[in-house]
């Protein structure tokens, strides 16, 4: 029996209902009637429960969500979509300073190597509990975190208990690793350079669904990804594709798509942010939007090599709705991250303020978790992957996000460690057009091409 995931209504209004009580509307009333006729839960980590509703309870889930879209939040003034509107609350947003700067393929190439890197660091223990991660990096003796995973020395039993990622084991173990192994988290920025290349950096909103709907296998979506590609297909056009019947719409599938368009306006912040809202808004509404401009933001600044991370973090928040949730955990995440010495006790902290508020794959801890990775490292590359990968929920996009910024820092490949670049082999699997195989140096050139077009 096929259960496609994120896509059946029943479980969505389980992820509805809390997305509803997290952004100001009141959810109550709808969250009774669902539970009175049956409803269950959303699932809490796989993307379908294991087996279908009847069919009264999934036309009741259909008339449910569109009841919760129309209830009004309380938060609409603090936490608005509408790029104007973000930037009216922005009291810092960046101002334009002339030409904007530039940056070199060798930093291009250090960056999309540290996306890798943390992406593959991540993968195996992609949807595992923070306690499993630190119990499988411990029996291989791996903790705190200093290279690959591997199944080495780890006791069956554990490995019983909490196994790794089914999908990527096979590719991203340490005695498995072949190549940068195909991954949401590198198509999307392949994705996002075909996009510039097409289009420009005027590109709108419906060229980044049609550059979807041409070069984007349905499969490779996921969550909010998912939804707006189903949308696109049922006629609805973007940014309605980001709200319909979509609860995944704060989670962090744009902050991982965020990256080419810092990596391409090179001290430039405010355009990167603005370009990364055009592609946020098909799939997303306030702070999953705000993460994607956040980080874009971030990596247009480091992209110079004139500043330090926590010039590039502070400058990120410029332009994020200083009201937000998202960038209030941002701040509260810095914070906490000055506070300690032990990376540990940062985490722990994390998890306790966000922990039964949101999805391990919502936008608001995840970009939480990233700015305190990167300043308590101060920016380090090996430091900053392994952080955030040890940080646990969404745990190779984390590290693939932290990788870059940090990547970028670095300034050259060279200064990457061995350790982690050579199982790379200058090889990146993808479904993406006519990308598969391609090396990293290649793919900095092309994504230095885009940088100096007008």
């Amino acid at each position: 029996m096929l259960r496609l995931t994120w896509v059946q209504p029943e479980d969505l209004l389980g992820h509805e209902l809390r997305q509803a009580a997290q952004d100001g509307r009141e959810p109550k009333a709808v969250a009774a009637r669902w539970r009175a006729a049956g409803g269950p839960e959303a699932p809490a980590a796989a993307g379908a429960s294991p087996a279908p509703a009847s069919r009264y309870l999934r036309r009741l889930a259909e008339d449910l969500l569109d009841e919760l879209a129309d209830l009004p939040s309380a938060l609409a003034d603090d936490e608005p979509t509408d790029l104007g509107r973000i930037r009216s609350v922005c009291p810092d947003w960046p101002e334009p300073v002339g030409a904007p700067a530039g940056t070199t393929p060798h930093r291009l190439e250090a960056a999309w190597l540290g996306r890798a890197t943390g992406c593959l660091l991540g993968k195996p223990v992609e949807k595992l509990p923070l306690d499993a991660i630190r119990r499988l990096a411990r029996a291989a003796g791996n903790w705190p975190l200093a290279t690959y995973f591997t199944a080495r020395g780890v006791p069956e039993e554990l490995l019983e208990r909490h196994p790794w990622n089914r999908r990527s084991a096979p590719t991203s173990l340490a005695e498995n690793i072949d190549g940068m192994p195909e991954d949401d988290d590198l198509n999307y920025p392949l994705l996002n350079l075909v996009l510039l290349q097409r289009h420009g950096r005027a590109f709108t909103t419906t060229d980044v669904a049609r550059t979807w709907l041409d070069e984007l296998p349905a499969g490779r979506t996921f969550t909010a990804e998912r939804i707006a590609y189903r949308n696109l297909l049922s006629g609805l056009e973007p940014p309605h594709t980001a709200r319909h019947r979509n609860p995944f719409r704060e989670w962090i599938g744009a902050l991982i798509r965020a990256d080419v368009h810092g990596w391409t306006n090179p001290g430039h912040p405010a355009a990167a942010a603005e370009q990364a809202h055009r592609d946020a808004t098909l799939t997303h509404t306030a702070n999953g939007v705000y993460a994607a401009m956040f980080t874009a933001a971030t990596l247009a600044t480091a992209a110079t090599g004139d500043h330090d991370v926590h010039t590039c973090l502070r400058t990120g928040l410029t332009v994020v709705p200083p009201r937000s949730r998202l960038a209030r955990a941002v701040r509260h995440a810095v914070r906490l991250a000055h506070e300690h010495a032990d990376f540990e006790s940062v985490v722990d902290a994390l998890h306790a303020t966000h922990a039964g508020t949101h999805h391990w794959v919502h936008a608001v801890p995840n970009t939480a978790l990233i700015a305190a990775t990167l300043t308590h490292a101060n920016g380090d590359f090996a430091g900053s992957v392994c952080r955030a990968v040890s940080g646990g929920w969404d745990t190779d996009s984390n590290g693939a996000t932290a990788g870059s910024v940090a990547g970028l820092l670095a300034g050259h490949p060279a200064a990457l460690p061995d350790r982690w670049t050579a199982p790379l082999k200058n090889r990146l699997a993808t479904s993406i057009g006519d990308f598969d195989g391609i090396g990293f140096d290649t793919l900095a050139h092309l994504t230095h091409r885009e940088t100096r077009r007008p």
